[in-house]
């Protein structure tokens, strides 16, 4: 976000004030981590169960006059990030902070916790213990709201879910022209190559079906076609495949979307040695790849379509 969309943003915050998906703090310098797990773990279930993306602790605003009057907390811009590892290691399932903004104001500097809601179906505990909000209070989950929770479906399409924040200027082109030859090359029988050429993306990704009814796009085009920084868009959720060697010798490797083409990347990765077969009534051998790409990149690709993202993990190999 730019500085004026923050300013934006924290304007319409103090503007609604406190509900249980925001709180904000006068912090001046220090404030407990565990104690910042646990507004984790409240304003994350309270935005599960309100059906919003996000919720907000922030420091540097007045509780008792809504005014911000700045806070000193961890200043350096490393440290600070670093709340992010500091607050996952507690919590159940693991999970982080969207990002952690800062803003520069003439009343003093505000630090911005972007939480993103729980998963489907699964509260989230910070050492243990599920906290909730009663108005501006901190409190234990109810059993009620636990059970509206854990009582939610988890039959929800992931995939489906749009991303307000997402722009088309967020796709990589290189993806979305090698999709689109992909396109063209699967219905070339019933649709002219020139007409596919002079689609928009827009009308593109609309007859893939990637984009919603309202012309949003989808969580499953950024994981396909999305830039590396589109990542941030689907925090918690782990969007990363892994190539890992194991033996003698280890590595490992992250590819970050797009998807369409980190499953290629990675394919380069893998160690395809080249083994000596002897055919039947033949006296010379011939050797052929250990692997055959088609078929690893067509596992990768189920792989990728299979994946339970809520699991918050990566696709490994």
């Amino acid at each position: 976000m730019t500085a004026a969309d923050l300013r934006g943003l924290l304007d319409g915050l103090i503007a609604d004030w406190e509900s249980e998906v925001v709180e904000f703090k006068r912090v001046e310098q220090t404030f407990p981590t565990p104690d910042i797990g646990k507004y984790f773990s409240a304003l994350a279930n309270e935005a599960n169960l309100r059906g919003v993306a996000r919720g907000w602790l922030v420091f540097g605003v007045d509780n008792n006059t809504r005014t911000v009057v700045g806070s000193a907390y961890r200043p350096e811009r490393e440290r600070l990030q670093g709340i992010k590892h500091d607050v996952a290691n507690g919590l159940s399932p693991r999970m982080t902070f969207r990002d952690v903004h800062e803003l520069t104001t003439d009343a003093g500097r505000v630090v911005m916790f972007e939480i993103p809601a729980a998963p489907r179906g699964l509260p989230v505990a910070c050492n243990g213990h599920c906290y909730a909000r009663e108005g501006e209070s901190l409190s234990a989950l109810p059993d009620d709201k636990r059970d509206e929770i854990r009582g939610q479906s988890a039959d929800e399409d992931w995939t489906a879910v749009v991303v307000p924040e997402a722009k088309l200027d967020d796709l990589d082109p290189e993806a979305v022209a090698v999709a689109r030859s992909a396109f063209m090359a699967k219905h070339a029988d019933r649709l002219d190559a020139d007409d596919v050429s002079s689609w928009s993306d827009t009308t593109f990704l609309e007859r893939c079906r990637l984009l919603s009814p309202g012309g949003g796009l989808t969580r499953a085009v950024l994981l396909l076609l999305g830039k590396p920084s589109t990542a941030v868009y689907l925090a918690p959720h782990m969007a990363q495949l892994t190539w890992k060697l194991v033996g003698q010798e280890t590595a490992y490797e992250h590819f970050d979307p797009p998807f369409l083409l980190a499953t290629t990347w990675l394919y380069r990765q893998i160690r395809n040695v080249e083994i000596p077969i002897q055919p039947e009534g033949q006296m010379g051998q011939v050797r052929l790849a250990k692997y055959d790409e088609a078929i690893v990149l067509e596992a990768l690709h189920n792989c990728i379509a299979h994946q339970d993202y809520a699991r918050h993990a990566r696709a490994s190999w």
